[in-house]
């Protein structure tokens, strides 16, 4: 079966080629050293401890807790992180900047992944989350390295695509050491498609152990009192095509209410910022972008965030927040962020791919959930007018974050056991 995949894989490469074309034509960092996807490389590879696939920057900002404990521990440590989008390498050079070496990863082929394993000879690979690559797994059992799933997450719509290829999901996924998964809901959907049960442990969520920087809260004081300390604040972090134009709507319906308010927003993607500066102008609203480096006097109602890496600067300065990719059938993005600030969190009715941790949030009344965009708005009217509200989620969304933290623990001692430990 793995045959068959590896050859529909090749017969597909120049689409995926042609892809990563019209992707680039659109935002040419994906056309900055894209001879890596094919395993053509700069420089001659060098050995690493450490192999982390990070796929774009959720990941990158997931494995960062990880990272700065292995790096601590074991300052000498070398770590090579792959991701496949060019703001995943953004964020990590932002994070890391040379300490943590970046490549992009390399399609699946299993003559590429053979020249890229020979080249790296890492001791250990860490993947992200739901990166399940058969030829990547099958070369690193030919060579014996242990592979770990970290922060695993199978949602019940993966569950049944994978589900449709059992006779090649349950093999591939027995290829790992350890699965460690988010919830028991995603353990037991990994074992239901063949995994080890016994190399499958719940560790929780990493994002859970966010630790944001002590300077976040005087920054995001002196970015709130540019704005206006008294004028209500909303942060849409994360939004997607077609989603935009909701929350605008969304907007102008909340300075019916209050004249001042003020929508900071964020989209998920560097190539949509002038689309998405378009739809501002167009809905009529005033806007600032965060590139034009002028203050947000009380005028401004839309401020557009086109910057990358900020997002927990923002939420930190607003009154309240909404989560973008889920008004539209994206499957949301992480709600921890803002609820590790004890901001009030607004998430839509597509959440499938946090469904276990807005589930449980919104259970904890650390947020709520709407289910289109006239109950977003009806919402945001409310809390933005009701301070002691916002502030009761806000503080039970900061309770669940802390009692749910040490997944980062958990997953450490996984790796020691696959050969990571120091001694």
């Amino acid at each position: 079966m793995r045959h068959l995949y590896s050859l529909l894989l090749s017969l597909l490469l120049p689409l995926v080629l042609l892809r990563l074309l019209w992707r680039g034509y659109r935002n040419p960092a994906y056309l900055a050293r894209w001879t890596e996807r094919l395993g053509l490389w700069r420089r001659p590879l060098q050995p690493v401890d450490l192999w982390i696939h990070a796929v774009s920057v959720g990941e990158v900002q997931a494995m960062q807790p990880l990272m700065r404990e292995l790096l601590t521990r074991e300052p000498a440590l070398t770590l090579l992180v792959t991701t496949t989008t060019p703001t995943g390498a953004r964020r990590l050079h932002a994070l890391f900047a040379e300490r943590v070496r970046h490549l992009f990863t390399p399609y699946d082929l299993p003559w590429i992944m053979r020249r890229f394993l020979s080249g790296i000879q890492p001791r250990l690979v860490l993947v992200v989350e739901t990166e399940i690559w058969p030829n990547m797994l099958a070369a690193c059992a030919e060579r014996k390295i242990p592979v770990i799933l970290a922060n695993a997450r199978m949602s019940p719509r993966s569950a049944r695509g994978y589900a449709r290829v059992g006779n090649f999901t349950a093999p591939t996924l027995r290829r790992f050491g350890w699965i460690a998964a988010q919830s028991e809901a995603d353990a037991e959907r990994f074992i239901q498609l063949g995994a080890v049960p016994g190399r499958v442990v719940v560790t929780g969520s990493i994002k859970f152990d966010v630790r944001l920087p002590a300077s976040l809260r005087d920054r995001a004081e002196v970015l709130r009192r540019g704005w206006g300390v008294n004028r209500p604040v909303w942060v849409a972090a994360s939004t997607h095509e077609g989603e935009e134009e909701l929350l605008l709507s969304v907007q102008r319906r909340l300075r019916e209410r209050f004249v001042d308010v003020l929508l900071v927003l964020v989209p998920r993607h560097p190539e949509r910022f002038d689309r998405v500066a378009a739809l501002v102008h167009r809905a009529g609203l005033a806007m600032l972008r965060r590139s034009d480096g002028h203050a947000c006097d009380a005028d401004c109602s839309v401020y557009l965030v086109d910057s990358m890496g900020e997002l927990p600067l923002f939420l930190a300065a607003a009154d309240a927040a909404f989560i973008g990719g889920s008004l539209v059938p994206v499957g949301g993005h992480n709600l921890l962020e803002a609820a590790a600030l004890a901001i009030p969190v607004a998430i839509g009715p597509h959440s499938f791919n946090f469904d276990e941790i807005t589930r449980r949030l919104v259970a904890e009344e650390g947020a709520v959930q709407v289910k289109d965009a006239e109950a977003l708005a009806r919402l945001l009217e409310a809390w933005l007018g009701d301070a002691a509200e916002r502030t009761r989620i806000g503080e039970q969304a900061f309770a669940f974050v802390e009692r749910n933290r040490g997944a980062l623990q958990r997953l450490l001692v996984l790796l020691d056991e696959s050969g990571m430990s120091s001694s």
